[in-house]
């Protein structure tokens, strides 16, 4: 056993009408991000910062109560800088909301598209309006936050994870969602194993993504988590539609320990099916 499945302090889900919560965010008032947070969080004060990091390091430090942070857009694909962040902090994956988004693009008053030279953006906004940036014949330039985008593809789906320090008690009463992390020795067919564990129990996995294993990470963790590799190696993220509470992903991962080299739990939450 790799030690997740041992006791932890936990904390209860919080109602909309719980006490006002300090939530970090990404960007500037006004960003995406901010309108998430308050979407998750209708009654909390958002704190903005001045990137992905620091909102980790706000929650770990105990300066906010919880993150609200992009993960993957249905366009611009996975945010891997908070994958990796993710592996990289000790926070908890306590829940996630699913948000339709339309950029557009903001230029000062009476500006003509055809004098637009620049569009100045997110990265994952220029991503996500690549072929209408293109047609337009606009330069791209990656800011830290959405202050303007072009217009393009109406569903665009952003999804967003809440994080905080501890975990919640996963339960049955409502879909959940789990999110982990593992590693498996080289060898043809090993994710195929892996992979396998769940199709068993039934348990449908709605994502998995290789990532590389960056060396300031695998020091790290290395010496706090038996099993990562030291050296230069992949993890595979994945996401499934089941609760850690329900005994057939019990099985699941515990069947999945014997296999792989290293796991780790991010966590299990209630899933938003909104644009399912």
């Amino acid at each position: 056993m790799f030690g997740f499945f041992r006791a932890f302090d936990v904390i209860p889900q919080l109602n909309d009408d719980g006490p006002r919560l300090l939530v970090a965010y990404q960007g500037v008032p006004g960003a995406y991000s901010e309108f998430a947070a308050l979407k998750a969080y209708p009654n909390c004060e958002p704190v903005p910062c001045p990137d992905f990091e620091t909102c980790f390091l706000a929650v770990e430090s105990g300066l906010v109560d919880r993150a609200v942070l992009p993960i993957e857009n249905s366009l611009g694909g996975s945010i891997h800088r908070n994958y990796d962040l993710l592996f990289r902090h000790r926070l908890h994956i306590v829940g996630e909301k699913k948000f339709l988004f339309r950029h557009c693009l903001l230029a000062n008053p009476n500006v003509k598209v055809e004098d637009l030279k620049s569009v100045h953006s997110h990265p994952q906004a220029l991503a996500q309006c690549e072929k209408s940036l293109t047609n337009l014949g606009l330069v791209r330039v990656a800011v830290d936050d959405t202050a303007g985008a072009a217009k393009d593809d109406s569903y665009s789906v952003t999804r967003f994870i809440m994080l905080a320090r501890k975990r919640i008690i996963p339960g049955t009463d409502k879909p959940f969602k789990t999110s982990i992390v593992f590693s498996l020795e080289e060898g043809p067919g090993e994710l195929r194993k892996a992979l396998a564990l769940f199709d068993d129990v039934k348990i449908n996995l709605t994502k998995i993504e290789r990532r590389p294993l960056q060396k300031q990470a695998s020091q790290t963790l290395a010496d706090n988590i038996v099993g990562f590799p030291k050296g230069f190696g992949y993890i595979f993220y994945a996401d499934f539609e089941a609760s850690m509470a329900e005994n057939r992903t019990k099985d699941a991962i515990g069947r999945l320990e014997k296999l792989a080299t290293s796991l780790r739990l991010f966590g299990s939450y209630p899933a938003d099916d909104s644009f399912k």
